[in-house]
């Protein structure tokens, strides 16, 4: 049986449709379906109702799948555990997280804790949300950090892990200083100049949080660009492109320095829940005192 197949099947089970399942995990449809199917052979019983629309698992696909998830963590954390006792050292904390939250607020946040936990080594995935939570459900990283928001349905069901909420970050409407002054960018002022717009990827989470913020409201903005990654949209930004919505931490110094400035009050911000999950069940000791600490 190859682990593979085990992931696949988890990512199944959790999307219920083999299409979004295959491109979760990187693969054709056709060689996912034949990797499920291989699953299937091995375990000698169908694990997926194919009939039914959307896909649902089968009596055995519902037993089999925690036993799945299971198997996923404890290779994973035996393999870690050999490869740490091979080195002599202590294993790597694993974290999947957003790349603006490595950026403005991990990297720094990880120095201070070596001060003060000996030993500690890290290791970061940094990439998109849905692969960062498959990275979590999978067992391949022991820690999820990611922006949460009140009005925006979770990504994967919490419910499996334990939550932790370490801060709080606003999403702020902001352009470059100069290029927002003679374009009279404003998204407060009624009947104002039209603004060029840095859209994040409207299916990506915070594309998500900005169109909320901005709900049924008409500002006069016109879409000029679009990036799933908040770090490009800060350069096209900086460069007096247009505005975008950025977090405050990506943002903070240069907004003090006065090259970039908010181009709208406070009823056109969001406020982001910095959130962290894991099971603690599954930490070692080191991962334990980082739990504690974060």
């Amino acid at each position: 049986m190859d682990l593979n197949w085990l992931q696949d099947f988890v990512c199944l089970g959790r999307t219920l449709n083999f299409t979004r399942a295959a491109e979760e995990r990187n693969i054709t449809q056709s060689a996912f379906s034949r990797r499920i199917k291989s699953l299937e052979n091995w375990l000698g019983a169908p694990l997926v109702k194919r009939s039914t629309y959307p896909v649902q698992l089968s009596d055995a696909g519902v037993q089999f799948l925690p036993v799945a998830r299971e198997t996923i963590m404890n290779l994973t954390d035996i393999r870690q555990t050999i490869r740490a006792q091979e080195r002599g050292t202590t294993a790597f904390q694993r974290f999947a997280v957003l790349h603006t939250i490595s950026v403005n607020y991990l990297s720094a946040r990880i120095a201070e804790l070596e001060d003060d936990i000996p030993g500690l080594r890290v290791r970061v995935y940094s990439d998109n949300l849905r692969t960062c939570c498959q990275l979590l459900q999978d067992g391949a990283c022991d820690f999820l950090l990611y922006y949460r928001h009140r009005d925006v349905m979770p990504v994967f069901d919490e419910r499996q892990f334990e939550r932790k909420d370490i801060g709080t970050e606003q999403m702020l409407p902001v352009a470059e200083t100069r290029a927002a002054r003679e374009g009279g960018w404003d998204l407060s002022a009624e009947g104002g100049a039209e603004i060029p717009y840095l859209s994040y990827d409207p299916a990506s989470f915070l594309g998500t949080v900005v169109d909320q913020t901005i709900g049924a409201r008409k500002p006069p903005l016109a879409l000029c660009y679009m990036d799933a990654l908040a770090e490009a949209l800060k350069r096209r930004t900086l460069a007096g492109s247009g505005v975008a919505w950025l977090p405050e931490g990506s943002v903070a110094k240069e907004i003090e320095q006065g090259q970039l400035v908010q181009v709208g009050g406070v009823e056109w911000q969001a406020t982001l829940s910095l959130s962290l999950f894991c099971s603690v069940d599954r930490l070692d000791r080191v991962g334990r005192t980082v739990w504690e600490a974060l």
